[in-house]
């Protein structure tokens, strides 16, 4: 019975529909098959009730304050801001590169917005200092994946309310990975501008140092407000993303003056279109959740794969697999849905840590986003850069090793992600 649920999802996936479709059709298939007796409103109601949860309210407002952000200025000066202490370097620009995708994440928490937002602007500057295309492609979609683990991370948001886990906890344990990614990328990117005589960049001085930090100030608090008022204490993330929200605009419409009033209610109408596929999906998801639990499809996919009594390591290292191969065929946030309520009670029988769990999760299904063959991070660059698809996935090999070995440290060493929560929260 699962095989004929798997089917028809990858059936309708392949015919072309909209994954909102094939989720919605599997939880029809697997209800009429499972439990054909009960009344079918209750997968209405199933539906409704995945997306009744406060916590998704966050969901919204973090895409309107990205949607905000991503049309002004902010992108600009916080780049202007990583080139001037890092450019000199060797590799310094490739360095910004991955640089002004963590900080500009800790703004949008979305791997697409961020692949726009950072890529529009460096491409052009690393290919005229000598960068090859490949590796400049593969720097900016797989730098961007920092953007799903450093806070506010819409994943996170969605992995928290699915796994019934503390969002602020999650919110806390992906900074330290992130921030860890994102040595390990400007270590690569030095090696590389070294191996290929990569010219660097005039180093400023600090008094520009310090005017460009000035014009950036208001920029890069924005990451300071979220994960500070988070980690002191002072605002759930549901708080921290209606302030979110007030400061993008007040940042962006008054101060920059990027962006004029007659604009915000258009790009409030883009937030709200994506917000209804994403609450489709999450609905879908919960029906789809409740439809296999019923029918107890966890405990007999568990059994199949050989996990029953799976130690903690080897627990972990099934949910990184799965995850990890999820993502490259199907959107991050359909895979979280669709997989957490399967591994959920293997996590419990183990053990494990939810938070830990859900910051490896998170890294699994951004590394997925950037991995051929479909990829969602993927076609964002070939729509935003023009590129053709071999052209953009031609120098992701040493970016996916570098993020498969951070989520092998991660497994290794939980407190990487446990060591902030722990000490915020705990």
């Amino acid at each position: 019975m699962e095989v004929t649920i798997l089917a028809v999802m990858i059936g309708l996936l392949l015919l072309g529909f909209p994954m909102m479709v094939p989720l919605l059709a599997a939880v029809f298939v697997g209800f009429f098959i499972f439990i054909p007796s009960l009344n079918p409103t209750i997968i209405v109601q199933q539906m409704i009730s995945g997306i009744s949860p406060v916590a998704l309210i966050a969901v919204p407002m973090f895409i309107f304050a990205a949607d905000i952000v991503t049309k002004g200025h902010t992108a600009d000066r916080l780049l202007d801001l990583a080139m001037s202490f890092v450019g000199h370097v060797r590799g310094g620009l490739a360095i910004t590169t991955a640089l002004g995708c963590t900080m500009f994440g800790a703004v949008s928490g979305s791997t697409q917005a961020t692949v726009v937002a950072m890529g529009s602007p460096l491409r052009p500057k690393m290919l005229d200092a000598g960068y090859k295309d490949s590796f400049t492609l593969a720097l900016i979609i797989n730098a961007s994946d920092i953007a799903f683990l450093i806070p506010p991370s819409i994943g996170m948001i969605v992995y928290g309310v699915v796994a019934k886990t503390s969002i602020g906890e999650l919110f806390l344990a992906g900074v330290v990975p992130g921030l860890m990614i994102l040595a390990m990328f400007s270590v690569f990117c030095w090696i590389y501008a070294r191996v290929n005589n990569i010219p660097t960049q005039p180093k400023a001085s600090w008094s520009e140092r310090i005017r460009i930090a000035k014009r950036a100030g208001l920029a890069a608090f924005f990451p300071i407000l979220i994960i500070g008022g988070i980690y002191a204490g002072l605002f759930s993330p549901t708080e921290v993303a209606a302030i979110a929200v007030l400061y993008a605009f007040i940042l962006e419409v008054f101060i920059f003056r990027a962006v004029k009033l007659s604009e915000v209610p258009s790009i409030a109408f883009s937030t709200g279109m994506i917000t209804a596929v994403v609450f489709i999906l999450v609905g879908a998801g919960a029906a789809f959740s409740w439809v296999i639990s019923f029918a107890q499809v966890p405990q007999a996919v568990i059994g199949g794969l050989g996990l029953e009594g799976a130690g903690p390591t080897m627990t972990l290292i099934a949910i990184t697999i799965a995850y990890f191969i999820g993502c490259m065929f199907v959107d991050p946030i359909v895979v979280i849905l669709v997989l957490t309520p399967i591994f959920a009670p293997l996590v419990a029988a183990a053990g494990l840590d939810p938070v830990h769990v859900g910051t490896l999760v998170t890294l699994q299904v951004a590394i997925g986003s950037a991995t051929p063959p479909f990829g969602c991070d993927i076609f964002t660059a070939m729509a935003v850069f023009r590129r053709p698809y071999m052209d953009v996935i031609r120098g992701t090999p040493p970016f996916i090793f570098i993020l498969v070995l951070a989520a092998a440290l991660l497994i290794a060493f939980p407190q990487i992600a446990l060591f902030l929560p722990t000490l915020a929260l705990r």
